[in-house]
This record gives structure tokens, sequence and C-alpha cells, in this order.
């Protein structure tokens, strides 16, 4: 693996036991980025760590929730307004239209409790919301598509 900074390096090899030790087998190594992926119910959320600066690193927790729902103001409003009672992260959507929900920590100061909360954060935020999207725009649940590309539904 190939990292950007010292920085990053040192907040990844961090970051790798935690969540080894908070997630067990669900913990998902990547050979090709400083990440790591956790399925949670109905979520996958992937934790990279990615340089700031040279001195510094954030590690951000992003799953995806809904592909393929469809994009109307309405739904717009709906995770603007969802962003609001969020305590931590926000939706987002990316380039391809799909439905992401994301936070992010300072690598240098975070506490393996405080990456526990952001991980949580993420896929319980995904996972309790995924189903009421497809409910009301539909789509599929991210974690959906990714096992019917890999062959699994």
């Amino acid at each position: 693996m190939r990292f950007e900074t010292a920085a990053q390096e040192a907040c990844y090899n961090r970051v790798l036991p935690w969540m080894r030790e908070l997630f067990g087998g669900f913990a998902l190594e990547f050979e090709d980025y400083p990440r790591v992926g956790v399925a949670v119910g109905s979520a996958f959320a992937v934790v990279s760590i990615h340089p700031w600066a040279d001195e510094e690193a954030t590690v951000a927790t992003r799953a995806y929730v809904v592909t393929g729902a469809k994009a109307d103001a309405d739904l717009y409003e709906w995770l603007l307004r969802k962003n609001d009672e969020m305590r931590f992260g926000a939706f987002g959507i990316d380039d391809e239209g799909d439905i992401f929900f994301k936070h992010s920590i300072l690598g240098s100061t975070m506490d393996k409790d405080e990456l526990k909360a952001s991980v949580l954060a993420v896929v319980m935020t995904a996972d309790t919301n995924d189903d009421d999207i497809i409910r009301r725009w539909g789509g599929k649940r991210a974690l959906d598509r990714m096992l019917e590309g890999a062959g699994g539904e």
C-alpha cells in the first residue's frame, strides 16, 4: 500500500487495529488505498484515511445508502431536513446520483471511542434510512446492488 504522507500512514496504522478490534471479521481491508470496510445490517461503510497537508490526516467514513432513487426536489428537501437532524455527518449525492452518508474526523486527535462512534453513526444512519428512501423514491439499497454486482443475488 502506498501512503502519500507519514501522517496518513501513522493514522492508518492506528485505525486498522482498532477496526479489527471493534468489528472483528466484519472489518475488510483494502490493498489499493488506506481504507477499511465494515458491513452492519443493510449498510456497508468504508473508513478511508486521507492526507491533510503534510502533518495531518482525516478519517472519513462513508456508506452508500441508496442507488437509483428518483432524484427530485422532494428527495433533496428530505435529505437536507434529515441533515439538520444529524448529530454526526450528512447525506450527500455523488456524481452518479447515488445517495451516501458521510462523517469525517481529525486523525491526530481521534481515539478508538471516537472512531467507533463515527463508524456506527454512519452505518446506523444508512441502515435506518435506506428503506424509507426506497419506499418513497425507489432505487435499491447500496449493499444489495454491490451483492448483485458480485453475483450474490
